[in-house]
């Protein structure tokens, strides 16, 4: 876990309640997915929608960004990370990006929720939306 992820006490610690919820929504993000042969040799864009547990107490009693969750280091570190994966399924990436979000922030509970747009012909959008806690 680094402090650029969290820095302060604003993760969830374990048995502890937290109702607050950071989120993002419709993070877009590059990466190589699908099964096919075509998808294997081409980028394509997911957008990403997270609801991640944490304590926003400090951060708003204080004013301090080092005690809020950074955001912008999270998602610039999340669009690296997908500019570098090559996966199948979103299922395979859905599961590696909530390690990578618990291991760079220490968020233990993420709600996830991806959709690769433009996969099925004739529908907005298809994926998945999963609940992880660590």
């Amino acid at each position: 876990m680094t402090e650029a992820g969290r820095s302060g006490s604003g993760a969830a610690e374990p048995h502890q309640e937290v109702v607050d919820r950071v989120f993002f929504q419709e993070l877009q993000v590059e990466t190589v997915i699908g099964v096919y042969d075509w998808e294997r040799s081409i980028r394509q864009t997911l957008w990403i929608d997270l609801t991640l547990a944490f304590d926003c107490r400090p951060a708003g009693a204080s004013d301090d960004l080092s005690r809020a969750l950074d955001y912008d280091a999270l998602s610039r570190h999340i669009r690296a990370w997908a500019s570098h994966q090559s996966f199948q399924l979103i299922e395979t990436f859905a599961e590696q990006l909530c390690t990578l979000i618990y291991e760079f922030a220490g968020i233990r509970d993420i709600g996830l929720r991806i959709n690769k747009r433009g996969a099925v012909a004739d529908c907005a959008g298809v994926g998945i939306h999963i609940n992880r806690t660590f």
